[in-house]
């Protein structure tokens, strides 16, 4: 399988099963509308006919012959090598958990999945105790892992911030008692944070993702207070405070864009002015009958936003202004392990979401739905038969994904998305399906754009 695009001046071809990227010029990029595996051991006459209107004959059974090679050395149409690692996606340790230790928050976003943060299960705070059971849960459910995640998540995580504290404290501890190593990262609004709190975090926290929509009248229109006001200039120069007081390490600033600001690349760049380097900017998925939804109709803008940003993002590039779109990030060379790209972030399986409540689900984006509870930390009760749904749930039993070009770099999406927008975990969500590969095209394009200055 290829793909094959025009962006930015260049004619790039991805082998799908492969993962090598090659650069081509018209005759090859035309040649490969033509053949396809078995190749015949001469270029085929009706090729040649259907070509010589545009090319001369020796240079097509020349290219002909270099396609040919191509694929022998298994680098153009390679076969699919990957197919047979979906046996192990079997159920394993879990080594990862959001800890929902605040379902209450200080803003009122109108896009907020989780219905303004209580999940439309009402304001709760985590208490201390049922926050140790989590942790107890997560050691004893990781096996033999030894590196364990932990993300403080919300609502605002800020708004519980005494029991953060307890609860790093106490991992802390447990780390020395099992050997265990516990990453800490937490999410905020940033509405809270003072200077002790930020030195906390930095002390203790391997990454912290603070949210921001960019500009502060898209920020302000859609991420407001509880009194109606905006909360941009309460957040910015704390944000730019937790940052370089962590030297600009292990961080993001994280926005979403919305159809209020389909020109989100200057949200972007607002960001990258402001000072801040590592930047993620994306697109809320919602219901389609709300105002800020994206729909169908505005697919082609933001292909074409994203084209602008990657065009941008080359220009700085060589001003020697670098920075991480997080959505542009790819590596080319090595990227994640066989079993990483056919199932994804491992949610359900090896990533699991506890609530004030001890509820556990899959991620949390799945909190309240009660087909997917899958036990209770405070009584014992964890269906691993859901967790070995989850397992299960790759791209080669996504049917969508199995015939995908983009499937090893999104590993079948968001699971959550697609059962909230499709009911069915298996079934893909289409906007997010189409955005996500007009990312890569733009990133892959990026690579291809440094590779070729490096040489020059």
């Amino acid at each position: 399988m290829i793909h094959k695009y025009k962006l930015n001046g260049y004619n790039i071809v991805l082998d799908v099963h492969s993962g090598g990227v090659h650069i081509v010029d018209e005759l090859t990029y035309d040649m490969l509308d033509n053949v396809a595996p078995p190749f015949e051991e001469k270029c085929p006459e009706s090729v040649i006919e259907k070509l010589s209107r545009f090319y001369p004959r020796d240079e097509i059974i020349s290219c002909y012959e270099e396609v040919k090679e191509l694929h022998a050395q298994d680098i153009l149409f390679s076969e699919d090598g990957y197919e047979k690692f979906a046996e192990y996606s079997v159920a394993a340790p879990v080594k990862a958990m959001c800890l929902l230790i605040a379902m209450d928050c200080n803003l009122r976003c109108e896009y907020c999945f989780a219905s303004t943060g209580d999940y439309s299960l009402g304001r709760k705070l985590m208490d201390f105790e049922t926050g140790k059971k989590a942790l107890d849960f997560l050691i004893e459910q990781s096996k033999d892992r030894q590196n364990l995640e932990v993300d403080f998540f919300g609502g605002e995580p800020l708004m519980n911030w005494d029991t953060v504290k307890k609860l790093v404290e106490y991992g802390r501890s447990r780390e020395k008692e099992t050997g265990k190593k516990f990453r800490f990262t937490i999410t905020t609004n940033g509405m809270l944070l003072d200077d002790e709190k930020i030195d906390f975090i930095n002390k203790e926290f391997y990454n912290v993702v603070m949210s921001i929509d960019g500009r502060k009248e898209v920020n302000d229109r859609v991420r407001k207070r509880v009194d109606g006001k905006g909360c941009y200039d309460l957040i910015t120069e704390k944000y730019l405070d937790l940052a370089k007081k962590r030297d600009f390490e292990n961080y993001y600033v994280r926005g979403t864009y919305t159809k209020y600001n389909l020109d989100f690349s200057n949200d972007v760049f607002h960001l990258v002015d402001m000072g801040f380097d590592q930047i993620s900017v994306e697109p809320v998925v919602s219901d389609n009958r709300e105002k800020y939804a994206i729909t169908e109709r505005d697919l082609p803008a933001i292909f074409s936003e994203y084209e602008r940003l990657a065009q941008l993002i080359l220009i700085n590039i060589a001003k020697g202004k670098k920075f991480n779109f997080f959505h542009f990030m790819l590596d080319l060379d090595q990227g994640p392990c066989a079993i990483k790209r056919l199932r994804g972030c491992g949610s359900g399986n090896e990533y699991v979401a506890v609530t004030p409540d001890g509820d556990i689900y899959p991620c949390h984006q799945f909190v309240g739905e009660k087909d997917y509870l899958m036990g209770n930390i405070n009584t014992g009760e964890f269906n691993t038969d859901i967790k070995k749904e989850f397992a299960a749930a790759h791209i080669y039993s996504k049917e969508d994904c199995r015939k995908c070009w983009a499937k090893f770099y999104c590993s079948g999406g968001c699971n959550a998305n697609n059962y909230i927008y499709t009911g069915n975990i298996l079934t893909s969500h289409k906007i997010s399906c189409e955005i996500e590969k007009k990312r890569l095209e733009c990133a892959i394009m990026i690579k291809a754009a440094e590779a070729e200055q490096e040489t020059e």
